[in-house]
Parts: structure tokens; C-alpha cells; sequence
């Protein structure tokens, strides 16, 4: 009847129920859960559609004057920049408009009695 191949015949695996990982979601379930909690079955977590996550550019103040030669006055939020960082050296007096600035970009501008204005968001 089965010439010799037992059950199921010669047909692949079939006594030991799949090769590999097959079953996993059905007859090895609990072996899954036991010893692979890493295999993830289905949809985890959440992802942020990218059009909500506002990424700010940012320049440091050692870039102003090589960006910006012959400007004493600056603002950055025409130019297109969002934040000032306190990166670089400054030699010239410069007013400077712009949304957000860290407190070493303003501490070196003040230095040489510049001037930053934060422009609140409307």
C-alpha cells in the first residue's frame, strides 16, 4: 500500500508536520512562543506619516559670514533657516533674526555686541 515510504507517502515531511518553520501560526505555536519571542506575527507599532515631521534646518554661526559676506544685519527665516547653533567662530557684529537660537550662538553674537531677535511663530 505504501511500498515501503510510511505515511504520507514520500511526499516531503509530511510525518514531521512541514520542514523548517512551517506550522509556526498552527500545530508549533507554543514551541514559537517558547523559544523564537522575537518571531513577530502580524502588524507592530505605528509609523509617523514623514508630512507631519517637521525637520528644522540649522546653520551654525561660523557659517554666517561665509554664507552671508558683506550682511551685518541677517534673517534667517527669509533665507529659509529655522534654527542658529553656536558652532564655529565670529569675528563681525551681526544682527540676526531668526525663530530658534541656542544659548552658545547667542552668547558668542552678544560677545561682540550683536544682537539676536527671536521671532515667535504665529
Amino acid at each position: 500500500m505504501t511500498h515501503g515510504r510510511g505515511k504520507k507517502g514520500g511526499r516531503g515531511a509530511g510525518l514531521r508536520g512541514g520542514r523548517g518553520n512551517a506550522g509556526l501560526l498552527k500545530h508549533r505555536f507554543m514551541y514559537m512562543t517558547k523559544y523564537m519571542p522575537e518571531h513577530y506575527i502580524g502588524k507592530h507599532g505605528f509609523k509617523r506619516p514623514q508630512k507631519m515631521i517637521k525637520k528644522e534646518r540649522c546653520i551654525n554661526v561660523g557659517k554666517l559670514v561665509e554664507l552671508f559676506p558683506g550682511k551685518s544685519s541677517i534673517d534667517l527665516e527669509k533665507e529659509g533657516y529655522d534654527k542658529l547653533l553656536g558652532g564655529g567662530n565670529i569675528q563681525k557684529k551681526l544682527t540676526i533674526k531668526v525663530k530658534k537660537a541656542s544659548a552658545k550662538a547667542v552668547d558668542k553674537i552678544k560677545a561682540l555686541e550683536g544682537e539676536v531677535t527671536l521671532i515667535q511663530d504665529k
